[in-house]
């Protein structure tokens, strides 16, 4: 498996105007990450598996790791083998009877059964190549602060409209911020 580089679990997140999370994967001994959309229950499999949190009934990936077992079958590792445009391909891979089986996966369900499992997670190298990220070798690089230019005088009628506001503020008492408070011992 020289193509092959292990990674680890490094977070969960939430896009906060979707309900889309994202896996996000470092790689051992690098701060190179993939990340991968996964839906809200694929995301919530793998992190009450990472929080080891105990259900009274098994849910859909500890049933497949149940089904494994039940089949003489060991989970050794879980792959993501490839990436075309924003889908990502992953596999199981278990062992029976001294012989190699690739399951076709999701690679969400897969990580769900590896957290499960305790089996590594590997990402094909070319995978890490398109689509993986090292922060500071991602970022744009950056020029001299650009300029600001000075805003355009403000016509006659704008400057009114303003006036108002400038009012206002003038006959703000920001001295004393208190000043207007009922004293709290007054009944």
């Amino acid at each position: 498996m020289p193509d092959m580089l292990e990674v680890i679990i490094d977070s969960i997140r939430v896009h906060l105007m979707a309900p889309q999370r994202v896996v996000v994967l470092k790689q051992i001994n690098t701060e190179r990450y993939l990340t991968i959309w996964v839906g809200p229950y694929e995301a919530e499999a793998i992190t009450v598996a990472l929080q080891e949190v105990e259900m009274v009934r098994p849910l859909t990936h500890d049933l497949l790791k149940n089904i494994f077992s039940a089949f003489n079958a060991r989970v050794i590792r879980v792959e993501i083998v490839n990436v075309q445009g924003n889908i990502f391909y992953g596999n199981i891979v278990a062992e029976t009877d001294g012989r190699e089986m690739h399951i076709d996966s999701r690679p969400s369900d897969a990580i769900a059964i590896a957290v499960r499992a305790h089996v590594p997670i590997l990402v094909h190298k070319n995978v890490m190549d398109e689509a993986g990220m090292t922060p500071d070798q991602d970022l744009p690089e950056t020029s001299a602060p650009a300029k600001r230019e000075p805003s355009p005088p403000l016509s006659d009628e704008a400057s009114d409209r303003l006036s108002v506001f400038k009012d206002f503020i003038d006959k703000l008492d920001i001295d004393d911020p208190d000043k207007d408070k009922p004293d709290s011992n007054t009944t």
